[in-house]
C-alpha cells in the first residue's frame, strides 16, 4: 500500500533508484500569487538534482484553506520520466535543472 503523506522517498525508475524529497509547500508569494510544491530528485550515487515544479492545489487558488500534501510514489515516478524526457541527465555536473510537471507529474 502506497503512503501518500510521506515527505521522502525512493523509487525505482528504468531500473535506477531515485531519492526524492519535498523541498517546499505551496506558499504565497506577492510577485506570482500562490506557487505549488517543489519536489528534489537525486539518482542514486550521482551529483545533479533535478526540481519538479507542481502546480498550487485548485484548493488555494479558489481561497480556501490548505489541505495535505499528495504526493505519492507513482506521482514521483512520473515526474522522473517527465524530467528524463526533457533532458535531465543525472550524471553530468552543474545546477539542478527545474521542470515544470502538472499535478499527476507529466
Amino acid at each position: 500500500m502506497t503512503n501518500i503523506n510521506r515527505l521522502s522517498g525512493i523509487v525505482d525508475v528504468g531500473g535506477l533508484h531515485y531519492e526524492w524529497e519535498v523541498r517546499s509547500e505551496p506558499q504565497w508569494c506577492d510577485s506570482e500569487g500562490w506557487k505549488g510544491v517543489t519536489v528534489a530528485l537525486l539518482q542514486k550515487h550521482t551529483q545533479r538534482e533535478a526540481l519538479l515544479e507542481f502546480p498550487p492545489p485548485k484548493r488555494l487558488l479558489k481561497g480556501m484553506q490548505r489541505g495535505r500534501l499528495q504526493i505519492s510514489d507513482a506521482i514521483v515516478s512520473r515526474g522522473i520520466q517527465a524530467a528524463l524526457d526533457a533532458g535531465w541527465d543525472p550524471a553530468s555536473r552543474g545546477k539542478p535543472m527545474v521542470f515544470m510537471v502538472d499535478a499527476d507529474g507529466n
